[in-house]
């Protein structure tokens, strides 16, 4: 059987999800309803800001594209989609999300003082991240659904390689709570994104379960 382009050509199909991706994020950043709907708890107030949170919330941006690498070179081919299309699937749904329901933050000190890298980070966030577009967060729903990765893949069983999980958790763990602390997101944008998380990888999960008696009967 003739395999899809999709099947043949992964880290192409990957390319082609993240301009469509930035293009729709950007667009949406910049096209700001007057009208966003404000998310606050009590809990957020009570969470201190801390610059330094810098280094997690950016280590983010490294670690999607290194996961998905490593998966696709290392791993059997079932777990690097196992990972992609949940992955992708909770992305585009919250950009839906985004623009059907606009919503925004005001959580944000009024200045970050000092001259520092981390305050000039912060400062440099601010400025090119707009406190829009917030709920539910993607940081936190791409890095739980990462972590469900490193411990769903059989190749993290390996005694080189299980350093990995519980590394991955610490990482992830520092993501979601850099997100409150920088200001970025509301606990309420946390607890959302995780819950998409664990809602898609639960779907998938059964989806894969209801193919095993076709795939066996084949």
């Amino acid at each position: 059987m003739k395999r899809s382009w999709l099947a043949r050509h992964p880290v192409g199909f990957m390319a082609l999800y993240s301009i469509f991706y930035l293009s729709v994020f950007h667009y949406l950043e910049a096209n700001v309803p007057l009208r966003s709907i404000l998310v606050h708890c009590r809990l957020d107030d009570l969470i201190p800001f801390c610059k330094y949170a810098v280094i997690p919330y950016f280590a983010w941006f490294a670690w999607i594209p290194f996961t998905l690498f490593y998966l696709l070179w290392k791993a059997p081919r079932e777990d690097f989609w196992r990972l992609c299309l949940p992955l992708f699937s909770g992305m585009t749904i919250a950009l839906a999300c985004y623009a059907v329901l606009p919503t925004a933050l005001d959580l944000r000190p009024y200045w970050v003082p000092g001259s520092d890298i981390f305050a000039r980070v912060v400062r440099f966030l601010y400025r090119t991240d707009t406190a829009t577009n917030v709920c539910p967060s993607i940081h936190v729903f791409n890095s739980v659904t990462l972590l469900l990765a490193y411990y769903r893949s059989r190749i993290f069983d390996a005694p080189r390689r299980r350093w990995m999980r519980p590394a991955a958790a610490v990482l992830c763990v520092s993501i979601v709570c850099s997100t409150v602390l920088l200001k970025q997101h509301s606990c309420i944008d946390v607890a959302l994104g995780a819950l998409l998380a664990l809602a898609l990888d639960s779907a998938f999960t059964a989806l894969e379960r209801s193919q095993l008696p076709q795939v066996r009967r084949a």
